[in-house]
């Protein structure tokens, strides 16, 4: 079980927070498909994903897809699930660590912007921009100034694609606390996984209570009509696949409509 056993956090992380706002706490975690329905599902909307894929193409529009979510909540799955959509020349996957010697030395979004998609693309970030307001917030690796600051970048940043006629979305993958236990220990006890799980990865467990509230509070500062935010029950990997998918396909068509010629 998590617990939140790790000191304090100093004032100035939370002392902002609306404590009766939130959001993952209303997230249903029992839904799930069974394998018959997943196949069937899972077709039917990476047919539809490959078919307005093609469209944006023809029609220059961009899409950005940002993944977060909790360790081990199955990003890596989902992102192959969409991918596997797409034809290979249209797309990329970034997958984003901590930034470089010479990353550092730039604004934080910098590297964002360096990779995002030309025409009729597709980017899609493996964990994103918004380490400034969750990790490197809870870890201290920014200043209290730097990531409040940050939600008003962020906004901006995603504005200025979004006014470019750019599709973004962007998701939470949601697990809960004993269902992130039972893969961390699945993991270990499996050769060619094992080397997924560190000591960090359960240090950060005892922090999992600032972590919700933290996740809390940039999804209700940074979404938007243009650049929502999508929460996807991820108990049920399955389950997870599909409504990413089913989420892509809505939003990306709306966009299709609303930058029609």
């Amino acid at each position: 079980e998590a617990t939140n056993t790790s000191p304090t956090i100093a004032e100035s992380a939370f002392g902002d927070f609306d404590e009766g706002a939130n959001v993952l706490s209303g997230v249903d975690l029992s839904q799930s498909l069974d394998r018959d329905e997943y196949r069937k599902q899972l077709a039917k909307q990476q047919a539809r994903l490959r078919r307005l894929s093609i469209e944006a193409r023809n029609r220059g529009v961009s899409t950005v897809l940002a993944f977060e979510g909790w360790d081990a909540a199955g990003k890596g799955g989902v992102i192959r699930r969409v991918t596997a959509a797409l034809e290979a020349g249209d797309f990329r996957v970034i997958p984003v660590a901590a930034p470089t010697e010479e990353e550092r030395r730039y604004h934080y979004l910098w590297r964002f912007w360096r990779d995002l998609p030309p025409a009729g693309r597709f980017v899609i970030f493996d964990r994103t921009w918004y380490g400034r307001v969750l990790v490197e917030r809870l870890e201290g690796f920014a200043t209290p100034a730097e990531w409040q600051r940050a939600f008003d970048e962020i906004n901006d940043f995603e504005s200025q694609l979004v006014e470019r006629g750019h599709y973004v979305a962007k998701f939470w993958l949601h697990i809960s606390a004993e269902e992130q236990l039972a893969r961390f220990k699945a993991r270990e006890e499996t050769p060619y996984k094992k080397h997924k799980i560190t000591e960090e990865d359960y240090r950060n467990r005892e922090r999992w209570h600032d972590y919700v509230k933290a996740v809390d509070q940039k999804i209700l500062r940074t979404t938007s009509e243009g650049a929502q935010w999508h929460v996807i029950a991820a108990n049920d990997k399955r389950f997870a696949r599909v409504q990413t998918l089913k989420a892509i396909n809505k939003g990306l068509a709306r966009t299709l409509l609303e930058t029609a010629p």
